[in-house]
């Protein structure tokens, strides 16, 4: 799993992009690929994990011109191994 991490400034293209960029996500997640996205409470940035390997990220980041949008930096992104999770996420994460 990877953990990437966003930060939002006011540029107005940001907002414009914003809806394909979520019918993006949306998609991933039916595919299982997105576990979970959401932007910060300020609304300064976002936080989104991935079930997939770096590549794999690498990938998404550039098929979604989102990420690549004014007013959208990609702070970073790190592997993660998520310890609390429901049984079956906890699996599907080991192997």
């Amino acid at each position: 799993m990877y953990v990437l991490e966003l930060a939002f400034d006011d540029d107005e293209r940001r907002l414009a992009a914003r809806p394909a960029h979520r019918e993006r996500l949306s998609r991933l997640r039916a595919e299982g690929t997105l576990t979970i996205a959401g932007p910060w409470a300020d609304e300064s940035g976002a936080l989104l994990v991935f079930r997939t390997d770096e590549r794999g990220l690498r990938d998404i980041l550039a098929a979604d011109p989102y990420y690549s949008t004014p007013g959208v930096t990609v702070v970073g992104y790190r592997r993660w191994t998520p310890l609390a999770l429901d049984d079956e996420d906890v699996m599907n994460v080991r192997s």
